[in-house]
C-alpha cells in the first residue's frame, strides 16, 4: 500500500479510535447487558427513555441462539444432527466431483505453444489475487475493528466469543479467496485444453471443456460453503452459532465485494484498452504484438471468474445466514425451529445432488448427438442443462419435503413450502430465458443494434443497447415480482401459525431457490470467461508459424490441424459465452434483493420490539426519515455507478495511452513481457485505488446513516435493494446485447475492419463497464451494506440509549463527511488528467 493510501488509513483509524473511547466509556458506566439491544433499539426508535426499561426476550442477530438439532427425529427416527451429519458425506462427494474434473482438465493434451501462454495468464492472475489478498486483509481491520466494539465493548461478549466471530469473519473472506483461487485455476488450464482441442475441427471439445471446468468450480464452491455452514450448525455451541453465522456471512460479503469490484475495474480496463487498437490500429482481435492482449486475458479471468466464484459463494453462504436469522427469530417452537432449519440444509445438500445428476445426464445426451457433429448450436446443450436441472431440483424439493416435514403444521405445508422454493428455482431457468431475449446471438433486439449500426454507427448502436437493457429490466422485474407474488400468496394458507412475518419467510425461500441449482449457475456463468481466454490463446500462441507444426500435431497428438476452422469454432462459442455470462447476473442479483428483505427484517424486528404496532408506524412514508431514506438509497446507487465506471474510464486511458506508445506493428514477433506486465500493473493500480475509495465510501456511509435514525436507515438499506436491481438488470443486459452485437459482426457477417464493425466495437466498449463492472458489482455491495448494516444499527441505537441522540448525531456527521470525502476522490482523485485546459 502506497503512502497516500496510509496516510489516508491512519486518518481513518483515529476516527474509529474515537468511536472505541465513546463505546468503552458508555459500556463501562453503564454496564450494558446482553439483553440491552433491543430495549435500547426500541428505545432509539421512539424517543423515550421508559422504552429502555421494557423487559423482553432478547432479539436481533447478536443473540441469535441455535437450537439442539436433535431434539426432533426425522425419517422414522433419525434425528437432525445425525442426518446432517450424513450431508457432510454428500459435500463429501461435491468436493471429489470438482476435484476429479480439475484433474482430468490438467491432464487433457495441448501443445506446448499454447501451455506457455496459459500459464503466462495464470502467473499474471496470481500476481493479482495475492496483491489483491492483502488489500481485503487491510479492509478486514476496519470491518474487525467493529466486530470487536460491537460484541466486545457494547454488549460484553467473552473475549473467547468475540475471538470466534472474528475467526469466522476470516474463515468467510478465506472461503471466498479460496474458491476464487482455484477458479482461475482450472479456468487457465481450461482455456488453453480447449484452444487445442479446437485443431481438430469439431464443435463438441469447444462445448465440453469449458462446461467442466465450470462445473468443478460449481460443485466445489457450494461443496465447501456447505461444509462450513454445516460445521457452524454441528460443531459451534448453540449461543456462539448465531453470532458466528454472522461474522463468517460479513467475511465472505467483504471478500466478494473487493474481488467483484476491482476485478470488474481490472477486467474493463484491460478489455477497452485491447479492443480500441481494433479501431485505432486496424489489428485483429488478440493480436500478438498489442501489449494489453495478456492483460485483458488477465482481466477475464480477474472479472469473469475470480468476481463471479467469489460472488456465489458470498450469495449462497449470506442467503441461507438470512434464512437462518429469521428461522431463530420469528420462530416460536424449538422444534419447529429444527424442523425448518434441518429441511433449509438438507434441500442445499439435496440440490448439490441434483445439479450433478443433471450434468452427468445432459452431458451424455449432448455427447450422443455432438460428439461427431460438424456443427452445433452451442446454447442449446447449455440451456437443456439449465432446464434439467431445474425440473430435477423441483421434483426432488416435493419428494424430500414429504419425506422430512408430513406432519408439520396441518400436514399440508410440506407442499406449501415446496411451492415457494418451485417458485425461485423456476426463477433460475425463466431468468437466462429472458435474458437471452435480450442479449443472445439469435436475439432481435441484438440484431437491431448491428441493423442501427449500419448507418447510425456508434451513436444509433448505443441508443439501441440501452433500449434492449430498459426493455430487459422490465420483464425481468415483471417476472421476480409475479414469482415473489406467488410465494407470498401461498404463505397466507398456513404460515402464519408457525412464524411471525410468514411473507418475508417466503421471500427469503424465493431468494433460497433462485440458487436451487446453485452449481449449475456458476457452471453456466464461468463458461464465458474459458470460451474469451480460448481465443486469445490460439492467437497468442502463434500456433500457424512454429515450424513443423502439423506434422507435429499429426505425430504426437494424431491431429490434422484445421487452423482457419478452429479458429470460427472458437469465435462462436465465445457468443455462447457471453450469452451465459449474461444470464447468471440476475439470478445473482435478483438473490441478492430478496434475500436483503429477509436480512432487513432482523433489523426490523428489533426496532420495532417484536413488531408492536406502534413502531411499525415508522416503517412508512408518513414517517419522514424513512423516506429520506429511501431517497438516500437512490443517491448511492447512482454513485456507485459513476465511480465504479470512472475507475474504468481512468484506467482505460492509461492503459490506451501506454499501449499506443509502444505497439509495435513493423515487427511480427509478440508484445514484450515486460510491455504486457506494464499494462497489468496500470489495471491493477486503477481497480485498487478505485476499490479503495468505493469500499470507505460504502463503509462511512453505511455508519453515517445507520446514525442518523434507525428508520432512516431502513428506507436506505430497502432503496440500495430496490434501486439496485433494476439498475443491475439494465446494465448488465445493456452490455451483453452490445457484446453480441459485435459478435454477430465478427464472426456471422465477417466485416473486421468495417465501419460497421468499429461501430460495434465503440458499442462494446460502453458495454463493458455496463455488463462487467457496475452491474456486477452492485450484488456484494447490497449484501454487504445489509450485513453491515445490521451491526452498525446496533451500535448506534446502543449509544443513543446510553449518551443520548446529539452524540450519535455529531457521529452521524463525521462519518458522513468521510463519506463525502471519498465520494469526491472517487471523482476528482480518479478524474483523467491531460494537457487539455
Amino acid at each position: 500500500m502506497n503512502r497516500k493510501f496510509a496516510s489516508v488509513i491512519r486518518t481513518l483509524s483515529f476516527v474509529l479510535a474515537l468511536l472505541a473511547a465513546f463505546a468503552v466509556r458508555s459500556a463501562t458506566a453503564q454496564g450494558v447487558s446482553e439483553n440491552r439491544p433491543d430495549s435500547a433499539m426500541a428505545a432509539a426508535a421512539t424517543g423515550t427513555a421508559q422504552a429502555v426499561q421494557v423487559e423482553h426476550k432478547p432479539g436481533g442477530e447478536a443473540n441469535l441462539i441455535i437450537p439442539d438439532l436433535s431434539q426432533v427425529s426425522f425419517l422414522g427416527g433419525i434425528h437432525g444432527r445425525s442426518l446432517l451429519m450424513g450431508g457432510l458425506v454428500i459435500c463429501a462427494l461435491g468436493l471429489l466431483f470438482g476435484l476429479v474434473f480439475y484433474s482430468q482438465l490438467k491432464r487433457m493434451a495441448v501443445h506446448e505453444s499454447m501451455r506457455e501462454v496459459s500459464e503466462l495468464i495464470y502467473e499474471t492472475c496470481k500476481t493479482y489475487l495475492i496483491t489483491q489478498g492483502k488489500f481485503i486483509l487491510i479492509l478486514e481491520l476496519f470491518i474487525g475493528f467493529v466486530i470487536l466494539l460491537y460484541f466486545g465493548f457494547l454488549l460484553k461478549f467473552a473475549p473467547m466469543k468475540v475471538a470466534i466471530i472474528l475467526l469466522f469473519s476470516l474463515v468467510g473472506i478465506a472461503g471466498s479467496y479460496g474458491v476464487a483461487w482455484f477458479g482461475i485455476r482450472i479456468n487457465t488450464f481450461a482455456n488453453s485444453r480447449t484452444a487445442f482441442a479446437s485443431l481438430r475441427g469439431k464443435p463438441f471439445p469447444c462445448y465440453s471443456i469449458p462446461l467442466k471446468a465450470g462445473m468443478s468450480i460449481g460443485m466445489l464452491l457450494i461443496s465447501v460453503e456447505l461444509v462450513i455452514m454445516l460445521f457452524i450448525l454441528l460443531f459451534i455451541p448453540g449461543d456462539y452459532a448465531g453470532p458466528c453465522f454472522i461474522g463468517f456471512a460479513i467475511g465472505e460479503s467483504l471478500g466478494a465485494a473487493a474481488l467483484r469490484i476491482a476485478g470488474g475495474i481490472f477486467t474493463k480496463i484491460a478489455d477497452i484498452g485491447a479492443d480500441l487498437m481494433k479501431i485505432v490500429f486496424n489489428v485483429k482481435e488478440d493480436d500478438p504484438r498489442n501489449p494489453g492482449v495478456i492483460a485483458d486475458c488477465t482481466g477475464d479471468n480477474a472479472g469473469d471468474s475470480v468476481g463471479p466464484s467469489a460472488d456465489g459463494f458470498e450469495t449462497y453462504g449470506v442467503t441461507g445466514v438470512a434464512l437462518i436469522s429469521f428461522i431463530v427469530l420469528a420462530v416460536t417452537q424449538p422444534a419447529v425451529q429444527v424442523q425448518l432449519l434441518v429441511w433449509i440444509f438438507v434441500m442445499r445438500i439435496m440440490m448439490v445432488v441434483a445439479s450433478g445428476l443433471s450434468y452427468l445426464i445432459n452431458e451424455a445426451v449432448a455427447r450422443a448427438r455432438y460428439v461427431n457433429a460438424d456443427e452445433m448450436n452451442y446454447e442449446s446443450p447449455l440451456t437443456s442443462l439449465v432446464w434439467l436441472t431445474s425440473l430435477l431440483s423441483v421434483a426432488l424439493t416435493y419428494l424430500v419435503s414429504y419425506m422430512l416435514l408430513p406432519d408439520l403444521g396441518d400436514g399440508s405445508l410440506w407442499w406449501k413450502l415446496s411451492t415457494v422454493i418451485t417458485c425461485g428455482t423456476l426463477a433460475g431457468a425463466i431468468i437466462p430465458e429472458l435474458v437471452k431475449v435480450f442479449t443472445s446471438v439469435d436475439s432481435r433486439h441484438v440484431r437491431e443494434i448491428v441493423t442501427s449500426s449500419r448507418e447510425g454507427g456508434a451513436s444509433l448502436n448505443i441508443l439501441s443497447g440501452l433500449v434492449a437493457g430498459n426493455f430487459s429490466a422490465y420483464w425481468i422485474g415483471m417476472a421476480i415480482m409475479s414469482l415473489m407474488a406467488i410465494g407470498f400468496l401461498v404463505s397466507t394458507t398456513g404460515f402464519g401459525t408457525l412464524m411471525i412475518a410468514p411473507a418475508v419467510f417466503a421471500f427469503g425461500l424465493v431468494a433460497f431457490g433462485f440458487l436451487g441449482m446453485g452449481p449449475v449457475t456458476i457452471a453456466v456463468d464461468s463458461y464465458g470467461p474459458v470460451t474469451d481466454n480460448a481465443q486469445s490463446i490460439f492467437e497468442l500462441s502463434q500456433i500457424e508459424q512454429v515450424p513443423g507444426i502439423k506434422q507435429q500435431l499429426k505425430t504426437e497428438y494424431g491431429i490434422d490441424p484445421q487452423f482457419e476452422r478452429a479458429k470460427d469454432l472458437l469465435e462462436a462459442n465465445d457468443g455462447a459465452g457471453n450469452t451465459f455470462k449474461a444470464t447468471a447476473k440476475p439470478v445473482l442479483i435478483g438473490t441478492a434483493v430478496v434475500g436483503a428483505t429477509t436480512m432487513i427484517f432482523s433489523i426490523i424486528l428489533g426496532l420495532t420490539h417484536g413488531l408492536q404496532p406502534e413502531f411499525i408506524a415508522n416503517l412508512s412514508i408518513l414517517h419522514p426519515p424513512f423516506l429520506l431514506g429511501l431517497i438516500a438509497g437512490g443517491a448511492m446507487i447512482y454513485w456507485f455507478t459513476g465511480a465504479s465506471t470512472q475507475a474504468v474510464t481512468t484506467g482505460a486511458y492509461r492503459a490506451v495511452e501506454f499501449i499506443k506508445a509502444n505497439i509495435n506493428l513493423a515487427s511480427s514477433a509478440k508484445a514484450s513481457v515486460a510491455d504486457s506486465k506494464e499494462v497489468v500493473r496500470i489495471c491493477t493500480k486503477y481497480a485498487q485505488e478505485g476499490m479503495f475509495n468505493i469500499f470507505l465510501t460504502v463503509f462511512f456511509a453505511t455508519l453515517a446513516f445507520a446514525f442518523i435514525e434507525p428508520y432512516f436507515f431502513i428506507g436506505y438499506l430497502i432503496s440500495i435493494a430496490l434501486f439496485g436491481l433494476f439498475q443491475a438488470i439494465f446494465m448488465a443486459n445493456a452490455g451483453g446485447a452490445w457484446d453480441n452485437a459485435k459478435k454477430i459482426v465478427e464472426v456471422e457477417l465477417k466485416q473486421k475492419g468495417t465501419p460497421l464493425h468499429a461501430a460495434t466495437v465503440v458499442g462494446d466498449t460502453v458495454g463493458d463497464p455496463f455488463k462487467d463492472t457496475s452491474s456486477v458489482a452492485l450484488n456484494p455491495i447490497i449484501k454487504f451494506t445489509t450485513l453491515f448494516g445490521l451491526l452498525a444499527v446496533e451500535l448506534a441505537v446502543s449509544l443513543t440509549a446510553d449518551k443520548g441522540s446529539t452524540l450519535t448525531h455529531i457521529l452521524a456527521a463525521v462519518f458522513f463527511l468521510i463519506s463525502v470525502t471519498f465520494v469526491w476522490r472517487s471523482f476528482y482523485a480518479m478524474r483523467v488528467k491531460s494537457g487539455v485546459a
